[in-house]
C-alpha cells in the first residue's frame, strides 16, 4: 500500500533489527519541550486541524466520583461522529487507514468506522518525563536490540531512530505503578456471532521501576513488570493462576511465567506463555505476542521504522467503560464479525509505522507484521499480522482510555479479529463494577512463585 509519511528526522536506512542503536545528539534533542513534548510527539496540530496542539491532556471531569476510582464516565458522551466509514467510501479515505483497517474492510462489507474529533488526553509524571528528555541523549540497545543500556526510567527512545527503538517505546508506556482488576474477562464471538465467555480472573500489575524510580541510570536487567492472574472461570480454568515477570533484558534476563494447576497441586514454570503460543483465554484466536498488540520479547523478528502517518485509531473508548453506557454491556457491543460499531470511537492521530519481519532462522506464524503506535499514547495502536501466503490472517486493536485522575492510561484491552475463521476475541476487559484501580505496590512476594502454591488450594 501507498501512503504519505511525515518527514522524519530519523536514518531510515539505520533500522535493520540487527542496529544497535545509538542515542540522539544534542541538537535533535533540543526538539524535545519545543518542537516535541517531552515524550517525542508533534506538539503543533496537523496541517487542516483535524489532529489538535498538545496542550497538556486531560483532567478528571466533574462527573468522575473517586469514592469509585475504577470507574471513569465518558467526557465525551455528547460528542457525535464527524465522518462515518464504510464500504462505500472507505477508497476514498485509504491515506489514513491503516492496513489494519483496510483489511476489516476488505473482509467485512458491513463493516464501519464512526470518526470523531480527535483528543490528544495523554498525561504523564514528572519524573517520566524528565528522564525521557535524558533518555534522547543517553540511552541506547545492546544485545541486537534486547537491552536496554544508559537508560533512565522514562520514555526510552523520544525520537526514535530504529523500528526496535519503537517498539521499547511501546513496551515502556506508562500505565501507572500498580493497579488491580477484581473483575477481567476474556470473550469469543464466533463466526455465526455466538457469545463465549473463555476467561474471568482477578489481575494484579506491578511496574518496580514507575513505583520507585532510581535517580540514576538503569541497571538494564531490572523485572519491568510483574502479573498475578487468579483465573475464576469457567469451570475447567477456575482454581488456576499465574504469575509472570518480564524485565529489560530480553537476552539474558527472558520473560518467566509461573502457573498452578489445581488437579495437579503443583507450581511449575509455564515457558509457553510467549511468542507464537496460540491464547488460551481467546480459544486460540491469536497468539501469546499479540497481546496488547504486541506483548512479549522482540528476538524473532527484525524491526524497521517506516516512518510516522497520520491514521484513524481506536481512542479514548470511554463509552465502553461507562456504566451509564449501552456498549458497557456485552449483548450490545459484541455483534457477529467485529464490535458494535456504535461502540468504537475512532480518532485521527500520527503513529510510528513499524514493519516486522521474521529473522532467518527463527519460527513464528506471522513472517510479516505491521503495527501503529500512537505517539503520545504509546501503548495504544493497531496490527495487521500475515499469513505465509502474505494475505491479511488477523487484526489487533487496542482498546484504552486515560486514567484522567491520575496519569497514563488502561491498556491492557485488546481485540484481536480472526480474518481467516471469521471469528473474534475481546480479550482483558473488564465492565463490571470495580473496573482498573490503581494502588500501593505490593510486597515482591506476591508476586513469586511461591505465592502461588501458597493460595492455590480449591
Amino acid at each position: 500500500m501507498r501512503f504519505k509519511l511525515m518527514s522524519l528526522a530519523i536514518a531510515i536506512s539505520c533500522t535493520a533489527g540487527t542496529h544497535v542503536s545509538a542515542a540522539v545528539s544534542p541538537e535533535e534533542a533540543g526538539q524535545l519541550g519545543d518542537s516535541l513534548t517531552l515524550w517525542g510527539a508533534v506538539q503543533a496540530a496537523n496541517e487542516d486541524g483535524t489532529i489538535p496542539a498538545y496542550t497538556g491532556g486531560i483532567g478528571a471531569p466533574a462527573s468522575y466520583d473517586p469514592a469509585r476510582p475504577g470507574i471513569r464516565p465518558d467526557p465525551y458522551a455528547d460528542e457525535t461522529p464527524v465522518l462515518v466509514i464504510d464500504a462505500s467510501n472507505y477508497l476514498d479515505h485509504k491515506e489514513r487507514l491503516t492496513t489494519a483497517s483496510i483489511a476489516m474492510f476488505e473482509k467485512y462489507p458491513d463493516f464501519r468506522m464512526e470518526i470523531y474529533p480527535s483528543h490528544r488526553t495523554a498525561r504523564y509524571p514528572e519524573f517520566y518525563l524528565q528522564n525521557a528528555v535524558r533518555n534522547a541523549t543517553s540511552c541506547e540497545t545492546g544485545e541486537n536490540g534486547l537491552r536496554l543500556v544508559n537508560c533512565y526510567a522514562g520514555t526510552p527512545f523520544p525520537i526514535p531512530r530504529a523500528g526496535i527503538e519503537a517498539m521499547w517505546n511501546q513496551f515502556m508506556k506508562y500505565s501507572g505503578a500498580a493497579y488491580k482488576i477484581e473483575d477481567v474477562r476474556s470473550t469469543v464471538v464466533d463466526r455465526r456471532g455466538t457469545i463465549m465467555n473463555t476467561m474471568f480472573q482477578g489481575q494484579w500489575n506491578q511496574y518496580p521501576i514507575w513505583a520507585n524510580p532510581p535517580e540514576g541510570v538503569l541497571k538494564g536487567d531490572e523485572v519491568h513488570e510483574m502479573i498475578y492472574n487468579d483465573y475464576t472461570g469457567p469451570a475447567r480454568k477456575s482454581g488456576e493462576k499465574l504469575v509472570l515477570h518480564d524485565s529489560l533484558d530480553m537476552a539474558s534476563n527472558p520473560r518467566r511465567a509461573w502457573s498452578y494447576l489445581p488437579g495437579q497441586r503443583r507450581v511449575k514454570l509455564a515457558p509457553d506463555v510467549a511468542h507464537d503460543t496460540p491464547s488460551s483465554t481467546a480459544a486460540g484466536i491469536g497468539t501469546v505476542d499479540d497481546s496488547m498488540v504486541f506483548y512479549g520479547s522482540f528476538e524473532r523478528f527484525d524491526w524497521e521504522l517506516v516512518g510516522k502517518q497520520e491514521v484513524y485509531l481506536p481512542y479514548n473508548m470511554f463509552k465502553l467503560y461507562d456504566k451509564d453506557h449501552a456498549c458497557n454491556q456485552d449483548q450490545v457491543v459484541l455483534t457477529k464479525s467485529f464490535m458494535n460499531p456504535e461502540c468504537v470511537r475512532w480518532e485521527l492521530h500520527r503513529a510510528w509505522v513499524v514493519q516486522a519481519t521474521l529473522k532467518e532462522g527463527s519460527r513464528h506464524i506471522y513472517p510479516k507484521r505491521t503495527f501503529y503506535w500512537d505517539e503520545d499514547l504509546l501503548g495504544v495502536g493497531m496490527s495487521v499480522n500475515y499469513d505465509s501466503s502474505g494475505a491479511a490472517y488477523r487484526v489487533v486493536q487496542s482498546e484504552s482510555i486515560p486514567k484522567y485522575e491520575k496519569y497514563g492510561h488502561n491498556s491492557g484491552a485488546f481485540v484481536t479479529h480472526d480474518l481467516a475463521s471469521g471469528a473474534y476475541a475481546r480479550q482483558a476487559y473488564s465492565n463490571g463494577d470495580s473496573g482498573v484501580v490503581d494502588i500501593e505496590p505490593l510486597p515482591s512476594r506476591f508476586f513469586s512463585p511461591q505465592s502461588l502454591s501458597g493460595g492455590g488450594v480449591r
